[in-house]
């Protein structure tokens, strides 16, 4: 898998790729990362990647030739020669993506979709928003880590990217675990419990010491649906219980 990211600020998401899941997927050959910065893009000799919004208004708006060129040196696109060059890139395997606040709201399920992807491009904005053009000329879609706003798309670009490296076969030393993390199978995860059996007068619920896999497996699934339903009811709305989470449910404390 190859995941480029266009920035002006590289350094930022560097030293993200140095460590953790990310860091072992790229050294196992499993992805690979490309880092752009914008303003080598740019052809003037301040590397603007600016200017002020047409009709006015505060901030800056991100220029849309050097994000053009930085993309098109990935997909091998001519995006400023004036025809529909988004659709060449298409089917090349290209997924790009626009880190905004206006976007889909990221997910696990977009995750696991972005995971099957051959080659994403994230492209991270700054300053008061990127020319609309980009947009359009890219055929990219923009995306949204939640609905509040940053400085920037690097952060959301690195969430993006440890979310779906993650996914990647063989990124995790234990895959069985990423099975069961919140939101796989849209419930939020059970409690978990390690040693000692005791913290502060408080024990270990004893039916995961007791050897009953059966048992933990219900206390587990009651736990994820419980801690669901208290903390994320609409979770619990979108999907159709079982007949035995409907009972777990009924037997709540």
């Amino acid at each position: 898998m190859r995941i480029s990211v266009a920035t002006i600020f590289p350094q930022m998401v560097q030293g993200f790729l140095s460590e953790g899941i990310v860091a072992r997927a790229i050294a196992a050959g499993l992805v690979d990362v490309k880092l752009l910065n914008q303003r080598d893009f740019t052809t003037d000799s301040y590397r603007s990647v600016d200017d002020y919004p047409y009709g006015g208004g505060p901030g800056m708006v991100m220029k849309a030739e050097p994000i053009l060129r930085a993309a098109g040196s990935l997909t091998g696109v001519d995006y400023l020669g004036g025809t529909e060059a988004h659709k060449v890139a298409v089917t090349q395997g290209h997924r790009i993506i626009i880190l905004s606040p206006q976007g889909r709201q990221f997910s696990q399920v977009m995750a696991r979709e972005l995971s099957r992807s051959d080659s994403l491009v994230l492209i991270c904005g700054r300053y008061k928003a990127i020319d609309e053009r980009v947009k359009e000329i890219l055929g990219a879609e923009e995306v949204s880590i939640g609905d509040y706003v940053l400085s920037g798309g690097e952060l959301a670009a690195m969430v993006v990217i440890e979310s779906t490296v993650r996914l990647l076969p063989g990124a995790m030393e234990d895959e069985d675990s990423a099975a069961g993390d919140s939101f796989e199978e849209g419930l939020l995860d059970s409690a978990y419990y390690t040693r000692p059996e005791v913290v502060a007068g408080r024990r270990v619920p004893e039916i995961l010491i007791s050897g009953n896999h059966e048992a933990i497996r219900k206390w587990r699934r009651k736990s994820s649906l419980e801690r669901t339903l208290d903390r994320r009811p609409e979770l619990i709305g979108e999907r159709a219980l079982s007949k035995e989470d409907r009972e777990l449910l009924n037997d709540r404390d």
